[in-house]
């Protein structure tokens, strides 16, 4: 390749770049002045609008979506204490010096 093409391949490549980079800086700030200025909000709003998070209108759907995660917690407690237990009262080897 010839350096003028390399030029301008790599300034066109940085437009680009620089392009998507305002388009979705300002797509974040709307985003946000829509949401009342609570990234949290922005946030909840992304996540049901794909449907990763349904929302909840009564105190029944919210503790049934929170329960399936409840039982996840317990059963990684109980894998992870019996191994923490496991690690803190191991045998320690017994170093002796002559005096």
């Amino acid at each position: 390749m010839k350096t003028g093409f390399k030029a301008v391949l790599l300034a066109g490549v940085l437009t680009t770049g620089v392009a998507v980079g305002c388009w979705a800086l300002a797509a974040f700030v709307v985003g946000l002045k829509q949401a009342g200025w609570q990234p949290a909000e922005l946030l909840r709003q992304y996540l049901v609008a794909t449907g990763i998070v349904e929302p909840s209108h009564t105190l029944v759907d919210f503790y049934s979506q929170i329960k399936g995660v409840e039982y996840l917690i317990c059963v990684a407690f109980l894998v992870a204490f019996p191994m923490f237990y496991k690690y803190v009262n191991k045998d320690s080897e017994k170093i002796t010096t002559k005096l």
